[in-house]
């Protein structure tokens, strides 16, 4: 059975982006099998759905542990106003995700 996650990473977006008006900063959200680490779902505080379409096209399928990997798509196919703020966000996520794989497994 697939154990999954949901994290988040967030950043701070350009003052001049309509993400900063509307959320105050730029959010990520992953769902991630933590067996294989791979991103399986993902989401984010864009104001245009395509944007969202392409941040997921970027992300998912691909492991969270690959994160210069990861930025290195974003910074070489994402050029929207927030690429650095998505970037930062991704690598939140990315050492939220690092600081929980390191506790050893809770089980209830």
């Amino acid at each position: 059975m697939t154990r999954t996650i949901y994290l988040t990473g967030e950043a701070k977006s350009p003052s001049n982006n309509p993400i900063t008006t509307q959320w105050g900063l730029f959010f990520v959200g992953l769902v991630v099998d933590t067996e294989t680490h791979v991103i399986q779902a993902a989401d984010c505080t864009a104001t245009l759905t395509l944007t969202v379409e392409f941040v997921r096209e970027l992300v998912v399928g691909r492991s969270l542990l690959e994160e210069d990997a990861l930025v290195e798509s974003i910074t070489d196919r994402y050029h929207g106003s927030s690429q650095k703020a998505l970037a930062a966000a991704v690598r939140s996520a990315a050492a939220k995700y690092r600081d929980l794989s390191a506790l050893p497994d809770q089980e209830s």
